[in-house]
């Protein structure tokens, strides 16, 4: 269970134990309990936050721990946290408030993990995959491609920027969010400040209907989901 304490612990004190070190860390466990919020039940929400952002937290803890420590041994680190995100939580997506507010907590630890790290000498990055596997597989993603030929869907076309992510080449990029779906990849831009007024003084709420949407009619538009 990534999301138990010492279970993740257990699973990075036996990594080590087995290789001699530890690289990279790939946090890619996940479930779906996907309904509408007017229906979504507590346990629904718990499991869902435990198993993807807790799941993501517990075994960076301990990796951060153990690279941490030889760093101040005085050993150099070339490490790697990649994490995986999802579309869901960076663009939102009906029915799964609960799968995406624990995606978008992913970006935003990837995001401050990373400055954290660095000093350290390890990279954190995530990933926001499309493919088709055991937790989609019931969504309708699957397309029909004829044997031997390329599929969009598949979860091996996820693998290439997960291996690139994970070798020294990567290095200088960390605290990115990528998405690779259909053979597109893409990199995620972060929050940005929009446009902004600034009267110096305090706004009165009457005064704010027309300001705020004149400042939401000259913002950038989010995209949609499907691109």
């Amino acid at each position: 269970d990534v999301s138990d304490w010492e279970g993740a612990k257990r699973m990075i004190d036996q990594a080590t134990a087995t290789f001699g070190g530890l690289d990279v860390l790939v946090s890619n466990a996940g479930i779906l309990r996907d309904r509408m919020l007017a229906n979504m039940e507590i346990d629904e929400w718990d499991a869902v936050i435990k198993v993807h952002l807790r799941g993501t937290f517990c075994p960076a803890r301990h990796a951060a721990d153990y690279w941490r420590a030889r760093a101040k041994e005085g050993n150099p680190i070339d490490a790697r946290i990649i994490n995986t995100t999802s579309v869901s939580g960076l663009l939102g997506n009906q029915g799964q408030c609960n799968y995406g507010a624990a995606k978008a907590g992913i970006a935003a630890f990837t995001i401050t993990s990373a400055m954290e790290l660095a000093r350290y000498g390890v990279t954190v990055n995530a990933i926001s995959p499309g493919a088709l596997t055991r937790m989609t597989e019931d969504l309708g993603y699957g397309v029909d491609v004829p044997a031997g030929e390329w599929n969009p869907r598949d979860p091996a076309n996820i693998a290439p920027i997960v291996v690139w992510l994970g070798s020294s080449e990567s290095k200088d990029v960390t605290g990115q969010v990528f998405e690779s779906t259909g053979g597109r990849l893409t990199v995620f831009e972060r929050w940005h400040r929009g446009p902004a007024i600034n009267p110096m003084r305090r706004f009165d709420p009457n005064e704010l209907g027309p300001i705020v949407r004149g400042l939401i009619s000259k913002s950038r538009q989010p995209d949609a989901i499907g691109g």
